[in-house]
């Protein structure tokens, strides 16, 4: 009999955030894939899970997924995480997760934080609809990638790191104008970070203030307006 894959989502920052069923998850598993085992392993030995740990990434993936796929037809359990949020937005897995479902292995999702759903739900701007970007190319494709979300009627969410948040917010305003935007840092961690205005003011802060850790950054839809106070 074949072994089930775990889809598990892991805390973005505040170790507690990790759920019961998560927990006791990664506790049973015969083996849990990790993004990288030297992060992933401070959340093991904060819970004190003595699971073995595999590495699972980027560069790996291809060769690892087919190692974890025999595993998991010689009957095995393994449990797929990420550094932290939930697996496969914005990281790797889903080359696993294809490779298991053609070969009829059941895939459980156990639901975990999300960066994105919670930025979203303390962004202040409208959350009706929304298209999630992840990470805009470094180079190439980058000036393309905004032209198409320029008029997407709906708030745009992008990851952005410390060092290239500046350069996004800038980009945004050359690209699009003045809009509203939503920053959210380091959530769930001790310096978490909102910031809901104008990119001209959201470009002034950062000029001033130096970007320290990592953003999720929500672009209001074109023609939204802030209520005046």
């Amino acid at each position: 009999m074949c072994g089930t894959l775990y889809i598990v989502g892991t805390p973005i920052g505040n170790l507690s955030d990790l759920t019961h069923r998560a927990e006791t998850t990664l506790q049973s598993v015969d083996i849990i894939a990790a993004e990288d085992t030297r992060v992933s392993r401070k959340l093991l030995n904060h819970y004190n899970i003595q699971t073995p740990l595999i590495s699972y990434h980027d560069k790996n993936e291809m060769s690892q997924a087919q190692k974890l796929v025999e595993r998991l037809m010689s009957g095995d359990n393994i449990a797929l995480i990420s550094d932290a949020g939930t697996p496969c937005i914005s990281d790797p897995g889903y080359r696993l997760i294809h490779s298991a479902k053609k070969l009829h292995i059941e895939v459980i999702t156990i639901p975990g934080p999300s960066a994105v759903t919670a930025a979203l739900s303390i962004s202040g701007i409208p959350t009706d609809h929304y298209y999630f970007e992840g990470f805009l190319p470094l180079k190439k494709g980058r000036k393309a990638r905004f032209e198409l979300l320029e008029s997407l009627p709906a708030t745009i969410v992008i990851y952005e790191s410390p060092v290239r948040i500046l350069r996004t917010l800038k980009d945004i305003e050359r690209y699009w104008g003045n809009r509203v935007v939503s920053i959210c840092r380091e959530l769930t961690k001790i310096y978490e970070e909102t910031i809901v205005g104008m990119i001209k003011d959201s470009i002034q802060h950062f000029e001033k203030s130096k970007p320290k850790g990592e953003f999720v950054l929500m672009i209001a839809k074109q023609g939204y307006q802030l209520e005046k106070e």
